[in-house]
This record gives structure tokens, C-alpha cells and sequence, in this order.
């Protein structure tokens, strides 16, 4: 399997309480949904988790912690990063290269943080990807709702053609792992 699902910070901080996204329950159902499509597939599954040196989402705290709804298993691949960018200062680019991986799926939390510079970094490396509409979200900003913002990022990343790779945007019930 050359493709690799990346969930990008589904974690309690931002799935519960004060810092819940817009629909955390959907978004992890449609995370679900993928995630039994790539291990149907043997498509690696990438949990990457974003940590902070103090506030809601210190390593190894609850707030950190993979929200405990998300089908995660043992086996799955899990990274740690300190920015928005999952592929900055971490070992994901040496994991997917050492799968052979040259695809990749994404979701996960926040649209306009980590999940845009998640996918545009992929991009720069060269890696096509498919992000999963109604499988990433973020919080109400300034003038903005949350569903405002995840539209805006489903058609921004699409557009983007400079990298040569490009974005597909597509629910997760039409989402397919391929070689």
C-alpha cells in the first residue's frame, strides 16, 4: 500500500471542554469511518499529536491524550510535534518513506492550524492528498464560524496548483485507499 491516512490532533484538549471544535462527535465518526477504510486496505494510520510546553495540551497529560472515542490500535504509527506542521522537527517523513508511502489522506483538528500546514507541507514534499471534507474542523474566529472556516480550507487547499501535487477534497464515505 503506497497510501497513508494522517489524523492530524484529534486529542481531549480540543474534543471536549473549553476547547472543543465545531462537531467533535461527527468528525470523530467520520475519522472512524476512514480509519476502518485504511486498515481494510493495510494502509498505515497515522495518529500525529501536538504538544506544548505548558496550557491545555502538555505531553502526556489528559488534554494531549488521543480523544478516547478514535478507533486507535497499538500497532498504528504515532508522532509527536511541537508546531502546525507535522512533518516539522518529527519523524513523519521518515516513517512514510521508509513504508514507501507517495499518498496520503488527512483529517483531523484545526482546519486553519495544523491541518493546512500539515497538507501544504505534503505538497511541498511532493506527496498528493486527499483531504477528507467533512473530516476536519476548528472553533468559531472573529468573524467566522467554524463551518465557515473548514469550507474556506476544503476550497483553498483544492486550488492550490503551485506545488505540482495536488489536494482532492472528499467526504469520507467516498474516500479509497489505493496503491
Amino acid at each position: 500500500m503506497t497510501t497513508a491516512l494522517l489524523i492530524i490532533d484529534v486529542q481531549q484538549a480540543l474534543c471536549s471542554g473549553e476547547w472543543a471544535v465545531f462537531e467533535a462527535e461527527r468528525i470523530i465518526d467520520r475519522i472512524n469511518q476512514v480509519t476502518q477504510l485504511a486498515r481494510h486496505a493495510a494502509a498505515p494510520v497515522v495518529f500525529i499529536q501536538h504538544e506544548e510546553s505548558e496550557g491545555p495540551m502538555v505531553h502526556e497529560g489528559n488534554g494531549w491524550q488521543l480523544d478516547p472515542r478514535l478507533h486507535a490500535q497499538p500497532a498504528d504509527l504515532y508522532v509527536r510535534k511541537q508546531t502546525c506542521d507535522s512533518f516539522h522537527n518529527t519523524d513523519l517523513q521518515t516513517l512514510l518513506q521508509a513504508r514507501g508511502i507517495t499518498k496520503l489522506v488527512a483529517c483531523g483538528l484545526q482546519s486553519e492550524f495544523c491541518v493546512d500546514s500539515t497538507v501544504r507541507r505534503a505538497l511541498a514534499l511532493g506527496y498528493p492528498v486527499t483531504l477528507v471534507e467533512d473530516g476536519h474542523s476548528t472553533m468559531d474566529s472573529g468573524g467566522l464560524s467554524a463551518a465557515q472556516i473548514t469550507a474556506h480550507h476544503n476550497t483553498t487547499l483544492s486550488n492550490i496548483q503551485s506545488f505540482g501535487t495536488r489536494v482532492q477534497v472528499v467526504p469520507a464515505d467516498q474516500v479509497r485507499f489505493v496503491s
